[in-house]
């Protein structure tokens, strides 16, 4: 089968300009792959209101038995200025024995490299005892509204049942093989407005000063750990990532001022319990008038923004033990099992099935010049291989 390169199936895809929101033809570049091999591709539209409409693909070897998942993402962020490349980001140039392009690490490159895998597992071993799927989104890098969460409801309506999921994302800091994403932590955001009343500056008496309660608002939500962590997450942490008046003037006191926050949280607390934290601080600190003297406490509002991604964690020895004995097989290395970094696709995939992530090195991801070395692409098609054989072997218990 042609597509048993993973070099030459990753230089089709990043050729396909899917910057998020557009399918750029990758999508159409995955059918053409996948029909020969047997696969039934079926391609979906999702639809919402004030986002883009965005395509997805969904495409399934076989039709019963144990039923493994790989899932990723086809549509890649913007490039930057193309002047500042080497080789021009959708050219996916060969050079120093490195595949240059856009979505080389994020993720095309993972893609290509399990469709190689499966390929050479049929034509080496025949078809696997029972089915594999590829759920494949263009609007990971975006909002995440028409991608992977609607492509499950509607696969999961056509009556579509998993086993288990593997996501293809880079997960490997410096060093094939050294990393497994089996859970992540949850995100919420929110903005804080405390209110008070304009003024002069010269005349404080006649105003109230927001700002001076903002020290302590702060204070009560990065001051206190939230917790000490465990032994599969980190602790907890919020971080302020913006403050802002609205005001241009040296000369007068604001009438409010907003702070908004993201805070990434391990499973000693859920949504709701954290906002309930969260609150219960700021309650408190809003009665601190160390800054405020003859003031009463502080008027406050919290919004909370987006959507939020809930904690997770995989604890499925067949599809974690699997995939380690692979890359330890294949590598000499046993991976960590980690549940650092941002937010995946994953948090929607675990409410299906349970979930792991393995991919590249991350390095370049979203970078200028962004690479991959076309060693790691052949290394992980044999990782992804081995996988695959494993996962089938302790599915069917052989």
């Amino acid at each position: 089968m042609t597509v048993r390169n993973p070099v030459s199936n990753l230089q089709t895809l990043i050729r396909c300009p899917s910057v998020t929101p557009e399918e750029g033809g990758a999508l159409d570049a995955l059918e053409a792959m996948l029909s020969p091999m047997g696969f039934h591709v079926q391609r979906m539209v999702a639809k919402d209101e004030n986002t883009p409409d965005v395509e997805n693909l969904y495409a399934r070897f076989g039709s019963d038995g144990p039923h493994l998942m790989f899932a990723g993402h086809t549509d890649v962020v913007p490039t930057g200025d193309d002047a500042l490349w080497s080789h021009p980001p959708f050219s996916a140039d060969i050079d120093n024995g490195r595949v240059f392009g856009r979505g080389a690490v994020d993720m095309k490159g993972g893609i290509a490299c399990f469709i190689a895998a499966l390929a050479r597992h049929i034509e080496e071993n025949g078809p696997p005892p029972g089915s594999v799927s590829l759920l494949i989104t263009g609007d990971e890098e975006g909002p995440s509204i028409n991608g992977t969460d609607k492509l499950l409801k509607w696969a999961d309506e056509r009556g579509e049942r998993w086993d288990a999921a593997l996501v293809g994302e880079p997960t490997n800091p410096d060093v094939l093989g050294e990393m497994i994403k089996v859970g992540r932590r949850g995100s919420l955001s929110g903005r804080i407005t405390i209110r008070g009343t304009q003024g002069h500056v010269a005349y404080p008496d006649r105003a109230d000063n927001p700002l001076r309660a903002l020290p302590a608002m702060l204070q009560s939500l990065m001051g206190k750990a939230y917790d000490n962590g465990n032994d599969r997450f980190p602790p907890s942490n919020l971080e302020v990532t913006s403050v802002d008046t609205g005001n241009s003037a040296t000369n007068v006191i604001p009438d409010h001022v907003s702070a908004v926050f993201n805070i990434r949280f391990n499973d000693s607390w859920t949504t709701e319990t954290l906002q309930n934290e969260i609150v219960s601080r700021l309650q408190r600190a809003a009665q601190d008038l160390s800054l405020r003297s003859g003031k009463q406490a502080a008027t406050f509002d919290i919004e909370w923004l987006g959507r939020p991604s809930p904690v997770f964690l995989t604890r499925n020895d067949a599809l974690a033990g699997s995939l380690s004995e692979a890359i330890e097989a294949v590598t000499g290395k046993m991976p960590s099992l980690s549940t650092t970094g941002g937010t995946s696709d994953a948090r929607f995939i675990k409410d299906y099935c349970p979930v792991v992530e393995f991919g590249l090195v991350g390095q370049t991801m979203h970078k200028i010049d962004e690479h991959v070395p076309v060693s790691d692409l052949e290394t992980l098609t044999v990782i992804y291989q081995n996988f695959i054989g494993r996962w089938f072997a302790r599915a069917v218990g052989r």
